[in-house]
């Protein structure tokens, strides 16, 4: 069963509105923005660090050609430092520490040097200052009438491989800045949200006889057990009510698709191939997409929970898994190469479910994991490419790609 195990976890951009369409968007054509420092506390490293995470969070946001020079200036100037005259934007900053540790940042935005938002932002330690740039980000993109950007606010957990069967899982940004070890010791692996409050996650533990999905709140701490099978035991997805888990299970020696009601700690078996079927998704409440190995091949398929009608979905590539849905597009890994005697790519596509539209997302490296933000037009992945693994951003309607480097360890899968 081990075996089996370990098979399973190795099986395991640009559209306009008209994701068939592509559009190319020059940098030339943004509007330009400076951002200038008018801190009165804190040391010059640390004002570097905020000052380097803002313009990472600008960039994202993918609405402004970012000037990327370090300026300081007093808060109270009325106009932009004469490098910055012909911006179309600055962002001007103050950080200030109070007597009992807080962290707080006014920020100003200049357009023709007139401010055009003013909004003030706190945390409680000075080690979280990440969150305070995420939030500037959202309040400027809602501010030029764009559509949210609410998923930069919004936790990532992975697991971290960090020895032989020993793993963490870690709860962090979507940038990487903030990191928190919130399980270590053992091997726990896939951990998944439990709800869109984030307050609980369930995981995989294989600390037992048994693979055992267990459920973490993080509230109160209190860690329970969940449902156990042989061989296998990975939630996969949980329905947006978070009422309904998608498992694969090996209840009859092969994994197959079960869905498993939180309320009644019921199981449903909702897949029955001699072969292999993993790694199932929500598309919405009553379909749901799956890998399958019942073409000879892993490849991305279709089913719907009511009438169990079965669906191929790609018809590119002989070797695709890791996939996810926002409802209209499915992104899924694809293996691009294969040679016994170098690293294979892996590259993320994106195809539509009404077209025979397909894109490639990615072009080097080991690419998977791809998880959609709930809007639909942001892609979050995992990255492996010359021994450094990194949180991979795919804004789709802009054509950028963002890399988040981890410093340590190798990510094993991530959540959103």
């Amino acid at each position: 069963m081990k075996v089996l195990f370990s098979l399973l976890v190795t099986f395991s951009l640009a559209f306009a509105g008209d994701a068939t369409i592509e559009v190319i968007k020059k940098v030339d054509s943004l509007p330009s923005i400076a951002v200038e420092d008018s801190s009165v506390s804190y040391n010059h490293i640390f004002k570097l660090k905020f000052f380097k995470a803002l313009l990472a969070d600008l960039n994202v946001i993918s609405l402004f050609n970012v000037d990327s020079h370090y300026r300081t200036t007093s808060y109270n100037n009325t106009i932009p430092l004469v490098q910055n005259k012909d911006m179309d934007y600055v962002l001007r900053y103050k950080m200030f520490e109070s007597d009992n540790g807080v962290l707080n940042v006014s920020v100003k935005l200049l357009q023709n040097e007139r401010p055009v938002l003013l909004k003030n932002y706190k945390v409680s330690r000075s080690d979280i200052y990440m969150f305070i740039s995420h939030a500037i980000a959202y309040d400027i993109n809602a501010f030029m009438g764009k559509k949210s950007v609410a998923w930069m606010k919004k936790k990532v957990i992975f697991a971290r491989i960090v020895g032989s069967r020993k793993s963490e899982i870690v709860i962090s940004d979507y940038s990487l800045s903030y990191q928190h070890v919130i399980l270590k010791g053992g091997y726990n692996i896939f951990p998944k949200w439990a709800n869109k409050e984030q307050n609980a996650f369930y995981y995989t533990s294989l600390d037992s006889s048994k693979p055992m999905l267990k459920k973490i709140d993080l509230k109160s701490m209190k860690i329970s057990n969940i449902i156990s099978s042989d061989g296998i035991m990975i939630c996969s997805d949980v329905s947006r009510d978070a009422k309904t888990l998608l498992l694969t299970m090996a209840k009859n020696g092969q994994p197959d698709i079960y869905t498993y009601n939180i309320s009644t700690h019921r199981y449903k078996r909702e897949t029955r191939y001699r072969g292999i079927d993993v790694n199932a998704q929500f598309v919405d409440k009553n379909h749901i997409i799956f890998i399958s190995s019942r073409l000879g091949y892993p490849n991305v398929f279709s089913k719907n929970l009511k009438t169990q009608e079965i669906e191929q979905m790609v018809y590119y590539g002989r070797s695709n898994s890791a996939c996810s849905s926002n409802g209209k597009y499915i992104v899924y890994k694809a293996r691009e190469t294969s040679n016994a005697f170098e690293s294979n790519t892996f590259n993320l596509h994106l195809i539509s479910m009404k077209t025979d539209f397909i894109r490639r997302l990615t072009a080097t490296g080991i690419n998977e994991f791809p998880r959609f933000s709930q809007d639909g037009d942001t892609i979050l992945f995992i990255k492996n490419y010359k021994n450094q693994s990194s949180i991979g951003i795919i804004r789709l309607k802009d054509n950028k790609n963002y890399l988040f480097p981890l410093r340590s360890g190798k990510i094993q899968s991530i959540d959103w």
